[in-house]
Parts: structure tokens; C-alpha cells; sequence
């Protein structure tokens, strides 16, 4: 019976293998969120932590719904270990900066699993991924935004006061 389930399933093995990846980049992306919204909370930027709080349970979510998906195609979705999380950053402007490199990073292992899904005639997945990398749109533009205040305030006198202030107020307007 278990070969037979396997056979009848949607997802291809090395398609399968790739969603299990981003599922642990996700849950990866969540726990260092996690550590960037606790890093923020110790240093007095309680706007950015909550920032950083939120979105660690968004990639928590992102990871969830791929889990799921992963299980409904008749795949196997593998819960990740997740380790080398970054608890220390030099400086406000770091964190964002590592929030920023790893959206990139998350948009780029996206792109590599909807091409590989187009090269299979996966379309399903690739139907799927869509929402993914229409997110990662969002993502990025506010990932960026952030950076970029560091550069619009400053960070002297009061900069990163006010950075910290305007952090929750970012938001993707499409179009």
C-alpha cells in the first residue's frame, strides 16, 4: 500500500527534496527573526522587536503552509533542525541588513524551486509557489525600506529613535 500511495503522488522526488529545503530555510528564517526581535527587546528598540516578532511567526506560517502542502501531494514533509542562529548583531542597522540578506537569500531558493518545477512540468507546484513568490515581492520591498531609513534619518542624535519609530509603519502597497 505505501508504494502504491508513492507512486500516485503529484510530487517528484527532487521537487520534494527542494520544498523540504525551503522548509528548513523558513524555520530557519523564523528562528533568527526570533533572535533579531529578542536582540532589538534587550537593546531598546521595542518597535523593531515587535517587527521581528511578527514577522518570525509570518516565516513560521510560510513554513507551515508548505509542510501541508508538501503532505497533501503525497510527499513527506520532514520537520527541520534548525541550528547556527545568530544571536549577536554590531549594530541596529546590522540586524536589517541580515534581515535583508536573508529575504534575498529566501527569494533566490524560491526562484531555484519554481524553475526546477517548470523543467519537471510540475505546474501544480509551480501554481503553488506563486503565492510564495508574489510574498517574497512584499518582503523584499519592506526588507529594503528598512535599510533604506538608516540612510534617509541617520542614525545620530535621535536617528535611531525615530528609525525605530517609523519600522512599523513600513508596508507594500502593490502597484
Amino acid at each position: 500500500m505505501k508504494d502504491l500511495v508513492k507512486m500516485n503522488t503529484s510530487l517528484g522526488e527532487k521537487i520534494e527534496k527542494m520544498l523540504n529545503e525551503q522548509i528548513r530555510h523558513e524555520a530557519h528564517s523564523s528562528s533568527t527573526y526570533l533572535a533579531m526581535a529578542s536582540w532589538c527587546d534587550a537593546n531598546g528598540f521595542e518597535n523593531s522587536a515587535n517587527f521581528f516578532y511578527e514577522q518570525a511567526d509570518e516565516e513560521r506560517g510560510h513554513m507551515l503552509k508548505l509542510v501541508h502542502y508538501v503532505n497533501d501531494t503525497g510527499g513527506r514533509a520532514i520537520s527541520p533542525e534548525v541550528s547556527n542562529i545568530q544571536q549577536d548583531y554590531n549594530s541596529f542597522r546590522s540586524v536589517f541588513e541580515a534581515a535583508l540578506e536573508q529575504e534575498l537569500a529566501i527569494t533566490e531558493s524560491i526562484n531555484r524551486i519554481a524553475d526546477q518545477c517548470v523543467q519537471d512540468k510540475d505546474y501544480t507546484t509551480a501554481n503553488f509557489l506563486n503565492w510564495y513568490l508574489d510574498e517574497q515581492v512584499e518582503e523584499l520591498y519592506i526588507a529594503r525600506r528598512c535599510v533604506e531609513l538608516f540612510d534617509v534619518i541617520g542614525e545620530d542624535g535621535i536617528g535611531r529613535y525615530m528609525i525605530d519609530k517609523e519600522i512599523p509603519t513600513i508596508e507594500y502597497k502593490a502597484g
